[in-house]
């Protein structure tokens, strides 16, 4: 016959006692494991949330993803689900190939692309719509390395994107802000689009961790870049490639249209973006990695200065709101769209 010692026979105070401890014990066990599971993601993935902002003494603060789709919940009905937040696919550090193959070779291996240089992931549905805007002139070897590198790239993140080259037609000095407003206002006129990343031709990331979509934040993104050693130049640097939601564009009035030649436009972007209350975001050096292509570089505007001390004054009334120019070509190839306009100074 079995026999319960002293104080532990079912129902006894002592069995009870016992039976919640080895609940809250079992409770404990579970909240320890989401904490290291949660750590361990936060050790590899976490550099992907936290910002600094540069115009003031260090701040660390959290900024939920801004997706535009919701958690994946299955019913039967469903097609696809939502994809991952980050994918399984991602490599980490990546190679650039400065000898990649030629346009036309290019367009015979991606048939996932459709007219256009636009993807969407097969499989799930991306939960940001992105449009990478590109300012060119001359740059064609720069073009065939940029999208032999960017396609894999971003498709590993599981986007749907779209790449715009919007080249500047004539010999009027270089107006990189203009391009930039042409393209964004260019690529909302067929797509909407939740995400726009204004991309330099010559920068190429090298780590595939850093995600080309938007947070609450504008971000940052080339911040660690080959030809500057790898560190940032200064704190209020916002050039070379950024990433802002379409309506955080429009509420700052996108680029000044003033600044011809090279340098100033990416100082009055930072200053607009500050002015409206808006905080800038930065991926970790380790991560923000860029490989700059060589080139020669341009002759810096002798007036960015004075223009740039002015902006302020100008921040309602020059931008997308005043913006001169003329569609002279719009062409869907496989790789991208390309644009070809002409720049009117106002």
């Amino acid at each position: 016959m079995l026999s319960w010692g002293k104080g532990w026979a079912p129902g006894s105070s002592f069995s009870i006692a016992r039976r919640w401890n080895l609940l809250l014990l079992t409770i404990l066990g579970l909240l320890m494991a989401e904490t290291l599971l949660y750590n361990n993601y936060s050790s590899f993935y976490g550099v992907l949330h936290w910002f600094v902002v540069p115009r003031s003494s260090l701040q660390l603060k959290w900024f939920r993803d801004n997706s535009t789709r919701q958690p994946s919940v299955y019913s039967p009905g469903d097609i696809t689900l939502s994809c991952p937040t980050i994918h399984p696919s991602l490599k980490g550090r990546i190679h650039v190939n400065t000898n990649p193959p030629s346009l036309e070779e290019q367009e015979r291996t991606h048939l996932e692309l459709t007219l256009g240089g636009r993807y969407k992931p097969e499989n799930c549905t991306a939960r940001h719509k992105v449009a990478i805007i590109i300012p060119y002139r001359n740059r064609a070897t720069h073009l065939t390395a940029f999208v032999h590198h960017m396609h894999p790239f971003l498709q590993r993140q599981q986007l749907e994107y779209t790449i715009y080259v919007v080249e500047q037609a004539g010999n009027d000095s270089f107006n990189r802000g203009m391009l930039m407003n042409v393209g964004v206002l260019e690529g909302l006129k067929h797509q909407t689009f939740d995400c726009l990343v204004l991309h330099d031709i010559d920068l190429l990331p090298t780590d595939d961790r850093n995600l080309y979509s938007c947070m609450d934040p504008p971000r940052h993104m080339s911040v660690a870049i080959s030809n500057h050693n790898y560190r940032l130049p200064y704190g209020a640097y916002f050039g070379g490639v950024s990433a802002i939601t379409a309506k955080q564009f429009k509420a700052i009035n996108g680029f000044s249209n003033k600044f011809w030649g090279w340098g100033g436009e990416d100082d009055d972007f930072f200053n607009r973006v500050r002015h409206h209350g808006l905080k800038v975001s930065r991926y970790p050096r380790k991560v923000a990695r860029y490989t700059m292509l060589s080139h020669k570089k341009a002759n810096p505007n002798p007036d960015r200065l004075i223009i740039l001390r002015q902006g302020k004054s100008r921040f309602k009334t020059d931008g997308l709101n005043s913006i001169n120019y003329q569609i002279l070509k719009i062409e869907r190839q496989r790789l991208f769209t390309w644009l070809v306009v002409a720049l009117e100074r106002t």
